[in-house]
């Protein structure tokens, strides 16, 4: 990593920018970070995944993330997911060779905010940056996502189950208690703890989420309750923790079956008696927050293994809140997938795209298993690409089914022909098939624009020909 000349808080007063750049390869690392240099950011660098999720930890502040895809050990999608977790809002911008139009698709569900196909012009760069660093420094973007967020509009509440739980919210909205929320991941459980925020009379105080999840026990445990200077190697300075942060408001303890032992019993005491000690002090800090957890796990069932206090359970849980599966809650996809719709055609300063009646009933169908969550990702991915063919793919199956299909024809033939067709073949048959699939997705994205796809795919443009005539595309060209 190269080292920092001044601190983040320094550099925003000064104007400049810092920038992460993840690559395995040397050249890549040092020829970005020089040019980025030049245009008047601070970088820092990276070599893998795992080290680039570590500079998070320890307090690096990026105003801009470039990631390569393609990296060994963590790779550049796992790292994508792992970063996303610990920082929701950091523009990323993926850069890979792979540059296929299902690469492509994996990292904007999991968050990517834009992506770069090596080798790439200065220019190329020059423009990703301009417009994911815009959009997420433009005056009043902030301001209005929240706005848009599910926690402000009455449209979350659109099913009779979440106006139960809007009803529970209103008759604890002037009290302390406690709330424990569970439910599916993605559900809508944050949104909840928001709710549960803005209806109390904390409401003008600060809201502060902590996921237990997306750190280890030390850090949790300095995130949570701070440190002194010296506590530990590398705490240069004082650090206020996340409770002190909270005081006289809401913390948020999102993942809270993730809390190992030892945290659950620091925790407990803080409900108790209503104070915490810095990591490196003895002196005890009283603080005044009201405690909203939520997870996915069955704590109950961890209580009777024993893996969470039962002690704990029962201080959290004095006021719980299940929420339901947005596969039961129906009526709720119609009104989240138009809000969606306008959200991110918004942010990304496109078009509100039209639904076809076909992709509108494939939506209402599905069952969702990645909840509100795998429903906003599917709309944010419809605006991005432009195209209806890789979410109508994922909620009907089609490309999967028709995959699958092939390959048990191809297991079928081999039966029938005692082992006449090697081994070889199948793999040829199968691959071609993904190949097919995939050169499909990128014209489609590309409106049939063939050097477009070209470049998308890291191919030639006499390659590409190539391969329509050998997947038997052609016939399905505008």
């Amino acid at each position: 990593m190269r080292e920092k000349k001044r601190t983040a808080a320094n550099l925003k007063e000064s104007g400049r920018l810092r920038a992460l750049v993840v690559d395995d390869a040397e050249g890549i690392r040092s020829y970005l970070a020089s040019l980025l240099e030049l245009k008047g950011f601070e970088v820092d660098t990276a070599e893998d995944g795992r080290k680039a999720y570590h500079l998070l930890e320890a307090g690096a502040a990026p105003d801009v993330i470039l990631m390569d895809v393609m990296m060994p050990g963590d790779d550049g999608l796992k790292t994508l997911a792992r970063m996303r977790e610990f920082d929701a809002n950091v523009p990323i911008v993926m850069l890979s060779v792979v540059g296929t139009a299902s690469t492509i698709v994996e990292a904007m569900q999991l968050g990517a905010t834009d992506y770069l196909n090596k080798p790439f012009e200065e220019e190329d760069l020059e423009d990703t940056l301009k417009r994911v660093i815009a959009r997420d420094r433009r005056p009043g973007r902030s301001q209005r996502r929240r706005a848009l967020r599910p926690e402000q509009e009455s449209w979350v509440w659109h099913s009779v189950a979440m106006r139960r739980i809007h009803e529970v919210l209103e008759q604890i909205g002037d009290t302390d208690v406690t709330v424990l929320i569970q439910g599916e991941s993605g559900c809508g459980k944050e949104i909840v703890a928001r709710a549960v925020h803005a209806k109390s009379t904390r409401k003008d105080a600060p809201f502060v989420k902590v996921n237990c999840a997306a750190l280890p026990e030390d850090l949790l445990e300095s995130e949570l309750f701070g440190y002194e200077a010296g506590a530990f190697t590398g705490a240069a300075s004082r650090k206020p923790g996340r409770f002190e942060l909270a005081h006289h408001g809401t913390m948020f303890l999102d993942e809270i079956g993730e809390m190992s032992p030892g945290l659950q019993a620091k925790l407990l005491h803080v409900l108790q008696e209503g104070t915490f000690t810095r990591l490196g002090s003895n002196e005890e800090m009283d603080v005044d927050v009201r405690v909203v957890c939520a997870t996915h796990r069955p704590l109950l069932e961890m209580v009777a293994d024993k893996t969470f206090r039962e002690d704990l359970y029962f201080r959290l849980n004095v006021v719980g809140v299940e929420v339901p599966p947005l596969r039961q809650r129906p009526e709720e996809i119609p009104v989240f997938a138009e809000t969606f719709l306008r959200q991110y055609a918004e942010e990304y300063e496109k078009p509100v795209p039209q639904v076809s009646a076909r992709l509108l009933c494939a939506l209402e169908s599905y069952d969702y298993p990645g909840n509100v969550r795998e429903l906003e990702n599917l709309i944010k991915r419809l605006v991005v690409l432009e195209s209806e063919e890789s979410i109508l793919a994922d909620l009907e199956g089609g490309k999967r089914t028709d995959r699958a299909g092939e390959l048990e024809a191809v297991l079928a033939e081999v039966e029938a022909t005692a082992g006449d067709i090697p081994l070889r073949e199948v793999g040829r048959r199968v691959a071609m098939q993904a190949e097919r699939d995939t050169i499909g997705m990128a014209l489609d994205k590309t409106s049939w624009n063939r050097k477009q796809a070209a470049r998308m795919l890291g191919v030639s443009y006499k390659t590409l020909l190539q391969k329509i005539r050998d997947c038997g595309l052609e016939v399905h060209a505008p």
